[in-house]
């Protein structure tokens, strides 16, 4: 799949990869290697986000789920309380970003190339066009896709994973890497539950339970406007908290995913490592 999809190479790690190959080493070690300093650079944005009090989100599901729609709707209801940024994530287009700024908020689109999933590169490059002192929470909307963006820090503090009412119910014991990932599950779209008689949000919530993980699960429709009290008062409480350990100097990891770095390591084998040409990206600023 990596060879394909351009997962092991991402535009922000490209460079390190060519650094990191010079005697055609193996695939695998030049992955750990990346991962590594993957790593390393989430490490660094998030000494950013904590120096300057900034809660940082990372917004992951598969295409279509409604992180955009659900962004649109929380600028709209807390851009006077908070102050907000986004950077979104996607192959191709500024449509997103686009969007976001409409709402009045500032907005730095990457697009990917090939790369399906976002990395502590990439973000690290796009703070470069935001201030972060005028910042109360970053959303970061990861590229839509349910399992490489849980295997990837990108020096946020919390990973919040969306399930659309139209997906199906059984994606957490589907995709168990993102899942288990989630510090909050948002099941979205309910407005079309009545039209939906396949969809049972209690099979979703219990398959999440069957992952060990005890995240809030929350139901609402960005849309119709139903079930976000719920949504805004967590921001609210988790924004409180980093701001206190932001004055106490503590830290806070999100849940990054041992076995999904391993499928990465598995995948890889069949990865051309130093000859990819790497997809290509940019930055557009707000």
């Amino acid at each position: 799949m990596c060879d394909t999809c351009g997962c092991n190479i991402t535009p922000g790690n490209e460079h390190l990869a060519r650094q990191k190959n010079p005697q055609g080493q193996d695939a695998i070690t030049v992955l750990k290697s990346l991962l590594s300093a993957n790593d390393h650079e989430a490490a660094h944005n998030r000494e950013h986000f904590d120096r300057h009090g900034v809660l940082a989100l990372n917004l992951m599901s598969s295409p279509g789920s409604g992180k955009t729609l659900l962004l649109e709707a929380t600028i709209e209801a807390l851009k006077h309380e908070f102050r907000i940024a986004v950077i979104e994530g996607d192959l191709e287009t500024e449509n997103d970003a686009a969007r976001i700024r409409a709402k009045g908020v500032p907005a730095v689109q990457i697009t990917t190339g090939s790369a399906c999933h976002l990395d502590a590169h990439m973000v690290h490059d796009a703070l470069h066009h935001l201030n972060l002192e005028n910042v109360d929470i970053l959303f970061i909307e990861n590229v839509g896709n349910l399992v490489c963006p849980a295997s990837f820090d990108l020096g946020q503090h919390r990973n919040i994973t969306l399930l659309s009412v139209t997906e199906g119910d059984d994606k957490p014991a589907k995709y168990p890497v993102m899942f288990r990932a989630a510090d909050l599950v948002l099941l979205t779209k309910t407005d079309l539950l009545p039209v939906l008689d396949d969809f049972d949000p209690a099979r979703a919530e219990n398959c999440l339970r069957n992952l060990a993980n005890p995240a809030p699960a929350l139901r609402l429709s960005a849309k119709k406007k139903d079930g976000l009290t719920a949504w805004f008062d967590w921001l609210r409480r988790e924004r409180d908290a980093q701001r206190h350990r932001a004055q106490q100097g503590q830290k806070l990891r999100p849940a990054i995913q041992p076995d999904g770095a391993r499928w990465h390591a598995e995948t890889a084998t069949h990865a051309p490592v130093a000859s990819s040409p790497g997809p290509r990206y940019l930055y557009r600023g707000t």
